[in-house]
């Protein structure tokens, strides 16, 4: 697709991937809303990108309702939702409870899937449209400690495969975008960015992917797409 002009929504865009996806996009000349619960780093995200800033949170439908109405107030359309919003809990299996489960489900799961409905009935009236889900390797591979994340994100991953089965009909591209270990305020309580490490992958790499797969000509997709560091040791 042309990024030129293109109308896109951006969850979780204060910080890490989001941000730095949104400055790309916007560089290639997008316009560009990014949601996020704090409103001080979403306003301070959105002025340094050049994004329209919506104070949200994909876990409340009511704040879900609103960022679509914002969004095509601002935008006039819509072309691409960026499924970014994410939390976790690292737990032993000893140690979890339903609320661990509750909490993470809400965002990345139940929050992925209530924004991408209103998305899809936008693209379905228009015949096309594009949904990046934004998962993880988590959701390729379990590990250690990760029973909780990883399965949102493996549910994440089993969503997009039914997606695509009943969006490709319309015209609707469903790309899945895998990262590993990239250094951000991810599962920090204070929700500052950490500094980047040497052999890890940086949110750039992750926003060049979506870019991308995005500018691929809208007659073929990329389904699935996994980042790893050449050399993380």
């Amino acid at each position: 697709m042309d990024l030129s002009g293109a109308r896109v929504l951006i969850t979780g865009g204060s910080l890490g991937l989001g941000k730095e996806t949104a400055r790309r996009l916007g560089d290639r000349g997008a316009r560009v809303v990014i949601t996020g619960r704090d409103p001080q780093r979403i306003q301070a995200a959105a002025e340094e990108v050049g994004a329209h800033p919506v104070v949200a949170d994909v876990a409340s439908d009511s704040d879900i309702d609103r960022t679509f109405a914002e969004t095509l107030h601002a935008l006039g359309g819509l072309d691409v939702l960026i499924n970014n919003a994410g939390i976790g809990v690292h737990r032993p299996l000893s140690e979890l409870t339903r609320e661990d489960f509750r909490k993470v489900f809400e965002v990345n799961v139940f929050g992925a899937a209530m924004m991408a409905k209103r998305a899809a009935k936008i693209f379905e009236d228009q015949g096309r449209g594009n949904i990046v889900n934004v998962a993880s390797t988590s959701g390729l591979r379990g590990y250690a400690n990760g029973s909780v994340y990883s399965a949102s994100k493996f549910a994440l991953r089993s969503m997009s495969e039914c997606w695509r089965a009943e969006m490709r009909p319309h015209n609707i591209r469903v790309i899945q975008v895998n990262p590993s270990y990239v250094p951000t305020a991810f599962g920090r309580d204070d929700r500052q960015e950490k500094p980047e490490e040497a052999g890890k992958l940086t949110p750039g790499e992750i926003a060049h992917a979506i870019v991308g797969a995005l500018e691929m000509d809208d007659r073929g997709f990329i389904p699935e797409l996994t980042v790893f560091a050449t050399n993380p040791f």
